[in-house]
This record gives C-alpha cells, sequence and structure tokens, in this order.
C-alpha cells in the first residue's frame, strides 16, 4: 500500500510533524479506516526518502494521540473512536475553536457566515 503525503523540505515545521499531520489528516477525511494496516516504519521511510527514525517519531505520536495503535509483529493499525474516551482532547479543540470564532466575529465575519461554513463540513 502506498500512503501519499507531502513533505515541504522548506517548511519550518519539523519532518515527523508533517508526517504525522499528513497521517492524521488521511484517518480523520476517512480515507484510511479503522483497523486498516498502515505502512511499516520502513516502507514509510523508504517511499518518502526520510530516516525510518523520523517514521517512528511521528507513529509514535499518533500513538499516543490515540489514532493508531500497534500489535506486535503484525504492524499499526488506525485506532477506531470511542465516543467519551477522548474528553480531555475534545475539550481543548472546542476552546480553539471558540477561539477562533471570536477571533473572526472581531475581523467582522458575521455568525451566519461561520455556520455556513461549518455546515460545509
Amino acid at each position: 500500500m502506498i500512503i501519499i503525503i507531502s513533505i515541504d523540505l522548506k517548511n519550518p515545521k519539523p519532518i515527523f510533524e508533517q508526517v504525522r499531520d499528513g497521517l492524521k489528516n488521511l484517518i480523520i477525511c476517512g480515507v484510511l479506516k479503522t483497523d486498516e494496516k498502515i505502512p511499516s516504519v520502513r516502507d514509510m521511510a523508504q517511499n518518502l526518502a526520510i530516516n525510518p527514525n523520523t517514521i517512528q517519531k511521528a507513529y509514535r505520536e499518533l500513538e499516543t494521540e490515540g489514532y493508531v495503535y500497534q500489535v506486535t509483529g503484525k504492524g499499526t493499525f488506525v485506532a477506531s473512536i470511542v465516543p467519551g474516551e477522548n474528553y480531555e482532547k475534545i475539550e481543548k479543540l472546542m476552546k480553539e475553536v471558540l477561539e477562533l470564532v471570536r477571533e473572526l466575529i472581531y475581523l467582522g465575519v458575521t455568525k451566519e457566515e461561520i455556520n455556513a461554513a461549518l455546515d460545509r463540513l
């Protein structure tokens, strides 16, 4: 399986974060499904032509955040989301959303425009 993640070497964001964010985006958008195996660290490193330690760090962070899980001897898989299990993360993200919405309102965006943007999701 080949997973396409865009790595921008000119981006000041560390490469492991770009890999983590790329995989997280594929999971969130449903491209990678629950319990689907993702490429091994070695395969991903070869595909992206970057150090395997960088990939390992990205995978470790994804596991810590609850997006993937590892099965010894089998590989890394997309984790399922259990409702109510991610309370702290949900609270943190909701706080960030509220801060962004406040800023949008300050900049003149109407609540209707914000709601329309949310409805497009």
